[in-house]
């Protein structure tokens, strides 16, 4: 089977995805402390920084953990073997296990929004039971991330994690909203109104601190928009809401 989707740029950088993995971590960590789990970087990009720093992570979990990185570019596989388990392949992901997570970090963004469904689908059908698709987009510095995470029937969470030091309004997040959603993000869609209320709910909070203004604005819209995990996720700067309230009729098209 030829490899399913085309080269993106493959720019990253080390500690990028920080927020992915810490949210992955809290997400999948049932399943990940257990047994010899598998899971998949797709598209780890020319060098494979942050999957060893994933990897690092995911180690400290569970020492039996399996990480392997996908990559369709055969050169970038080739320059990575020595670092990392590396396969050259794309979203039909090509592993002999069915992995437990699959980390689709800025893949996605580089594709037509009409190509996004069947991408997932695709990985969703290569998933384990309980398993998890993350796929988001963050900006360089991976101080403003955003996530939808996924499973083998459709996208359960969206997950904003931001740096609180320096935010100046949660929609600043706007700009790296996965591809699912970013071009919906205008008046009378639910992502634009999840985000108005969310700088409604900044602009309100006591300015005491950031931690302690993004957990005001956490309990503010809470009830509202079923806000998940409570205060020890919010004074991360993590908010996190089911998927099915903001993507058009709880799915994508």
């Amino acid at each position: 089977m030829n490899p399913v989707g085309h080269v993106t740029r493959g720019t990253t950088g080390a500690n990028r995805l920080r927020r992915f993995d810490r949210w992955i971590a809290h997400l999948a960590g049932r399943q990940l402390r257990t047994g010899r789990p598998l899971v998949v970087d797709l598209g780890f990009g020319a060098n494979p920084t942050t999957t060893l720093e994933w990897q690092r992570g995911l180690h400290v979990l569970n020492p039996a953990i399996q990480v392997v990185g996908i990559e369709i570019d055969r050169q970038r596989v080739a320059a990575a073997t020595p670092m990392i388990s590396a396969v050259h392949g794309g979203f039909e992901i090509p592993t002999a296990t069915a992995p437990s997570v699959i980390r689709a970090a800025n893949v996605l963004r580089q594709y037509d929004q009409n190509q996004v469904a069947a991408a997932w689908s695709l990985m969703g059908s290569r998933l384990s039971p309980g398993g998890w698709l993350i796929d988001g987009t963050c900006d360089e510095q991976g101080r403003l991330t955003c996530m939808l995470s996924i499973d083998p029937t459709g996208p359960k969470w969206l997950t904003i994690s931001v740096r609180l030091a320096g935010l100046e309004r949660p929609s600043q997040v706007a700009a790296r909203l996965p591809k699912a959603l970013i071009h919906d993000n205008s008046p009378g869609s639910a992502v634009h109104e999840l985000l108005q209320d969310l700088d409604r709910a900044w602009d309100r909070a006591a300015r005491w601190g950031a931690r302690q203004r993004w957990m005001e604005m956490a309990a503010a819209v809470e009830q509202r928009w079923e806000v998940r995990d409570g205060p020890g996720r919010w004074r991360l700067g993590e908010l996190t809401v089911p998927a099915g309230l903001v993507l058009r009729d709880g799915h994508l098209g």
